[in-house]
């Protein structure tokens, strides 16, 4: 039998007292926490096909495994997934878009020619629920991608088709954010690399920078939108070089004022993105989060509550950097239910986040001050038995969101009467 309310708040209320002890407030750490928007990725939804109609394989380095049923096959079809999933899921919260899931209508339209019209319906659809919007250009799945360059391409007739999607991608996410009150993030990432270590690593990237200060030559309103830049350090096809490096983007975002985007999967397995924050953050204003889950190599696992998402959500807390980093998720499993995959990720990142608003935060930092360092990791080894689960039980129901594991029959009943008929 589930827990009843009065459990519940029976529950919440003992879990208050004790973290009271601990100079822990958790009604402001639970006020804190609302106040936190994810941005949920749509690829997650459909593997990444988008509605292009092309047929086109992903590439780039890209893969999606599972045939799980249920797949989203059209937009009205991901739009109802993604409700399914934001249903389950105490606070406010984003969508983020990638350029091919445009919607052009019965006539081909061509990346470079996209415009804000081609996503009016998902403008009308965010508007309706009251969420912002994020964009992505696609610099993958296409014909003029073939070859694994995009914006470092040798080719001038092909970089200046992907210095026009880029453009136009920019605009887009400006309409976005000038129709909804919240400015979009635009986010760039290339599949650019080559399988073999190169001669020239210095051309492909003095190409992307020309190519990159194209794309950002308009200048738009950073209320409506503003951009950002992810590097990679390998992919499928990409082994040995990628033109978009961390290095690289770390210098173009603080030489052009654009944010940073950290992916967790994009890194060296012993690297981790929770060591990088306070670093990149000396430096830039802003920074975006890509919260994935790599299991050997950039997998995109669907993301669980593991140490490292507990200390990227440390470093957020710690560092005092909510209001600075915008937190976006980016997997793709299709070997599982597309929803659950999506409200198991975006579930632990808010789970993340309040364990690390229920540390004692100012108390341990005076323990480390001072060379407590043995109080400091008793303390923290002692909070790991403080009934967290209460209080984000409590969360849950004040959002008038299932507690618990009590989300997961609202999926499975989803799942029989929707996704199982698709």
């Amino acid at each position: 039998m589930p827990p009843t309310a009065t459990t519940l708040e029976a529950s919440y209320n003992l879990a208050r007292e004790q973290y009271a002890e601990w100079g822990v407030d958790t009604d402001a750490a639970l006020r804190r926490l609302a106040t936190v928007s994810l941005s949920l990725h749509c690829w997650q939804g459909d593997d990444v096909g988008g509605f292009e109609g092309t047929g086109q394989e992903i590439g780039g380095g890209l893969a999606v495994t599972g045939s799980y049923p249920g797949r989203a096959r059209t937009p009205d079809e991901l739009r109802a997934d993604v409700d399914r999933a934001l249903s389950l899921l105490p606070g406010h919260h984003r969508l983020n878009l990638h350029a091919s899931y445009a919607e052009p209508g019965p006539r081909k339209v061509e990346r470079d020619a996209l415009t804000p019209e081609h996503f009016r319906n998902w403008i009308d659809w965010a508007r309706s629920r009251r969420i912002g919007l994020d964009f992505n250009p696609t610099y993958f799945a296409h014909p003029l991608a073939a070859d694994g360059y995009t914006l470092a391409h040798p080719d001038p007739g092909i970089r200046r088709f992907w210095i026009d999607h880029g453009i136009a991608c920019r605009r887009i996410g400006a309409a976005m954010g000038a129709a909804l009150g919240t400015p979009c993030i635009t986010n760039v990432w290339i599949p650019d690399g080559s399988k073999e270590p190169p001669i020239d690593r210095k051309g492909p990237r003095a190409r992307l920078a020309e190519a990159l200060d194209a794309v950002f030559a308009e200048p738009i309103d950073p209320a409506f939108n503003r951009d950002a830049v992810e590097g990679k350090l390998f992919g499928i096809g990409s082994e040995s070089y990628v033109v978009g490096s961390h290095e690289f983007y770390y210098g173009y975002a603080i030489t052009r004022k654009k944010l940073l985007c950290l992916d967790a999967g994009h890194y060296h397995p012993t690297e981790v993105v929770s060591d990088k924050l306070s670093a990149v953050l000396q430096h830039l204003d802003e920074a975006l989060l890509h919260v994935s889950r790599g299991v050997r190599w950039d997998s995109d696992h669907v993301v669980i509550l593991s140490d490292e998402l507990e200390a990227i959500a440390q470093e957020l807390v710690r560092g005092d950097y909510l209001g600075r980093v915008h937190v976006g998720l980016d997997f793709f499993d299709a070997s599982i239910n597309r929803v659950a995959a999506w409200v198991i990720g975006s579930r632990a990142m808010l789970k993340a986040l309040l364990l690390a608003l229920l540390e004692p935060v100012d108390s341990l930092r005076r323990l480390e001050a001072e060379g407590d360092f043995t109080a400091r990791l008793a303390l923290l080894e002692e909070l790991k038995a403080m009934p967290f689960g209460a209080v984000w039980d409590h969360h849950c129901r004040t959002h008038d969101v299932p507690a618990g594991r009590d989300w997961l029959a609202e999926v499975k009943e989803y799942e029989r009467a929707v996704l199982a008929h698709r």
